[in-house]
């Protein structure tokens, strides 16, 4: 099973030649390792993402001992998963002092353009040249991959986080929804059976001989029933994962308003009270209409 440098190496086409390439250019790195440090400190200073973080010279001179180490290290010809995880550290440490990924990129730009002229001024054919420019930018672009991949990482890390506690707070709460409606439709199927009781004992006040106040009593409960059959099914739909119905809650209130009407009725309210409610039925009546229109039409 191939390694993760090998995998690494494959895809950029990364062959022994390169390699060789590489180490038979440690000695001209070694001799201008300096000069590389200075030049790309004098581009990490003129740029404010990274002027600040090497304010103090006791953390320039930590840091210019560690990019000579990694300069050199590119040149070593040991490329194995050792080499990957170094530089996966490298990338590592970029993230957590907060630097941006396009800075890591145009640093190493820097590096490459350096290498460019190092090696162009260095030997005359024209061959080898190119030879030893397509084994620099090889290694350069494994590096500048495996460390772009520590911001990924740790992007992902975030969003994987996020998305589990998201996932686990969303399904908390349709759990605790579905819970409340299934408690509400065990509440309305209870108080179903009181309004099957009151229907029943207005009936009985029919056979009692109060034959008005019992049947306008028994409309009225049966008004309070077809009601509660209303809401059962709009909510036991709800729990099968259909959206509530503001139209059944518009025509409740109407049952409801109907119902205060016939009771007004038996007790002989007076007109001011039964044109109150009456104006209440026509309003809510006129809601109803645009309430099911608008319905109509969006369907």
């Amino acid at each position: 099973m191939a390694s993760p440098m090998d995998e690494l190496k494959r895809h950029y086409f990364f062959s022994d030649e390169d390699s060789k390439r590489l180490q038979e250019l440690l000695p001209l790195a070694e001799q201008f390792q300096q000069r590389m440090v200075d030049e790309f400190y004098e581009y990490i200073i003129s740029q404010p993402e990274t002027a600040a973080i090497l304010a103090k010279q006791s953390t320039r001179e930590k840091m210019s001992h560690y990019h000579r180490l990694w300069f050199l290290s590119l040149f070593k010809g040991s490329y194995d998963d050792i080499f990957l995880e170094n530089t996966k550290r490298i990338g590592y440490a970029h993230v957590r002092v907060g630097l941006p990924i396009n800075f890591v990129n145009a640093s190493m730009h820097q590096v490459r353009h350096f290498l460019h002229h190092l090696i162009h001024d260095s030997f005359s054919d024209r061959d080898l040249r190119r030879a030893y420019r397509e084994a620099a930018d090889k290694i350069l672009d494994m590096n500048l991959s495996v460390m772009t991949s520590s911001y990924r990482d740790e992007e992902m890390k975030k969003v994987f986080v996020s998305r589990r506690l998201e996932s686990a707070l969303i399904h908390l709460s349709e759990r605790f929804t579905y819970g409340l409606n299934l408690v509400l439709v065990l509440a309305l199927a209870g108080v179903s059976l009181g309004v099957v009781g009151l229907f029943i004992s207005d009936l009985m006040k029919i056979f009692q001989g109060d034959m008005e106040k019992g049947i306008l009593s028994a409309l009225g409960a049966m008004l309070i029933l077809w009601m509660m059959i209303e809401l059962l099914d709009n909510e036991i739909k709800n729990l099968k994962g259909g959206s509530f119905n503001i139209l059944v809650f518009v025509g409740v209130i109407i049952v409801a308003i109907v119902r205060e009407i016939l009771i007004s009725t038996l007790r002989h309210d007076d007109l001011k009270t039964q044109a109150f409610l009456t104006v209440t039925l026509l309003v809510l009546g006129v809601v109803y209409y645009l309430v099911s229109r608008a319905q109509k039409l969006k369907g």
